[in-house]
């Protein structure tokens, strides 16, 4: 388990200095040090569970050393997170827990900081995680910085939280919400072909491998085992199931099973990278030889949407261009259109934890600039009895039903489907979506087990 230590330490550091996204940088350090089975697992809870509860261990670290963070060797203090989240939140005796995030001090050249190491992690070792929380709440300035230590968050982002729940009449369901965010989501599959899901709901009957569970009807949920492996094992077409969450799958199929499909149509998904709703896309839109034509101005992403594709690559093409011009556009008119728009991704905390300490709320006000600009170029290209759907994988209101009401002000050819009802129609249960009168969809990790994904529906009339 040294071994899995170091690795989860040096993916710690790469996302602090290098901005690294946790996943990605672990898989390579995984493989790196050749790590497997218990080891590779092990790395990964240390990694995920440190960089979620980040906030609180922070807290905890500086009430234990009596230090601010700012005063503290950047790579001790990744150390010390570590060793905290092994002492609070793990099966690791506390004595090795101790022991061991000594040794890790050693082994990243910090030996001189071996004695602060050792007297802070016994310290935090004289309290479990309750006790903590009582002394945080104690000796914090407000409740709400209070809340943000405790459930690991930054103030703004709950407060965003906490709005969007007031929409829809919820806002006390906030501590829930957090909690569901600080929680390892469960990994989802979704099958893009018939003979897919047959072979998955047969692999679920036969071997318990995954569970026919959660809101989308093409979705699957792995109760064991590396997705990308198991997956393989199947011998199934290449890209006929992959790992996608829920509320994703859900947010195309709305779009793709809001009317009737008619061969001969146009879809475009303007903003695809890397590529999941487009695939469910192109699974909807196959059988009626529906052509979808998928932009994403980044390369890369767009081989993404490539490979994500390939089970359809006769009726899918892709663009790599702005999104807000017209070069994005292979024809004038589409039957149908995905503005999955870039946004903040706070509905992704669970699966990207650590975003949430990389997120500012000053960069929503560029980000819902874009977001307008690419739901007015759509328009532009939007049929009449067309539609589009807005799509972001953020509850923040101004990221979802601002964007919504100032198109509309705006647009006063397009109406606001009744999402809400159209997505209980296609999900395979009963989706509680709060108490307000929107008539946008705002699905949550705490209520429904899938991202936070705001999904409305605009119809072009004339």
């Amino acid at each position: 388990m040294n071994n899995a230590r170091q690795v989860a330490f040096k993916v710690l550091k790469d996302v602090r200095t290098k901005d690294a996204y946790a996943n990605l940088a672990l898989a390579h350090r995984i493989s790196q040090a050749g790590l497997s089975g218990r080891d590779a697992a092990f790395a990964t809870e240390l990694t995920a569970g440190t960089l979620r509860l980040q906030g609180t261990y922070d807290r905890v670290i500086e009430l234990a050393s009596g230090r601010k963070l700012k005063a503290i060797d950047k790579d001790v203090l990744d150390v010390l997170r570590l060793g905290t989240h092994q002492l609070l939140n793990t099966r690791v005796a506390p004595h090795a827990a101790v022991n061991e995030t000594v040794v890790l001090t050693r082994k990243v050249g910090r030996s001189q900081a071996v004695g602060f190491v050792n007297a802070v992690m016994r310290r935090v070792s004289e309290k479990n995680l309750s006790k903590w929380h009582h002394q945080i709440n104690k000796n914090s300035n407000s409740a709400n910085e209070a809340k943000a230590q405790i459930y690991s968050h930054p103030e703004w982002i709950i407060t965003a939280f906490k709005n969007a729940l007031a929409n829809e009449n919820r806002e006390e369901e906030i501590i829930e919400l957090l909690i569901a965010d600080n929680s390892p989501p469960k990994v989802s599959l979704v099958a893009l072909t018939d003979s897919s899901f047959n072979s998955l709901r047969k692999a679920g009957v036969e071997t318990s491998l995954v569970s026919d569970s959660g809101p989308s009807p093409i979705g699957f949920e792995l109760n064991l085992g590396d997705p990308h492996k198991e997956i393989a094992k199947m011998g199934l077409a290449p890209n006929t199931v992959r790992v996608q969450d829920q509320g994703s799958q859900l947010a195309a199929l709305v779009l793709a099973r809001a009317k009737e499909k008619q061969a001969g149509e146009f879809w475009a998904d303007l903003c695809a990278g890397p590529g999941g709703k487009t695939a469910v896309l192109a699974s909807e839109a196959a059988p009626f030889e529906i052509q979808v034509h998928a932009n994403e101005i980044s390369k890369h992403r767009a081989d993404l949407v490539r490979e994500a594709t390939t089970a359809f690559k006769d009726n899918v093409s892709i663009i790599s261009k702005d999104g807000r011009l017209q070069d994005a556009f292979k024809k004038d008119m589409y039957d149908r259109i995905m503005v999955d728009a870039p946004c903040s991704g706070l509905g992704a905390l669970r699966r990207r934890p650590e975003a949430r300490w990389r997120k500012k709320e000053s960069d929503i006000q560029q980000l819902t600039i874009l977001q307008s600009e690419l739901l007015k170029s759509a328009a532009l290209h939007t049929a009449v009895s067309g539609i589009i759907a807005y799509v972001t994988c953020s509850p923040d209101i101004r990221e979802t039903r601002e964007i919504v009401d100032g198109f509309l002000k705006d647009h006063r050819n397009f109406i606001e489907l009744n999402t809400r009802e159209i997505i209980q129609t296609i999900a395979s249960n009963d989706l509680d979506l709060g108490d307000g009168d929107q008539l946008s969809a705002q699905l949550w990790p705490h209520r429904h087990g899938t991202d936070a994904m705001f999904i409305s529906l605009l119809r072009r009339e004339h």
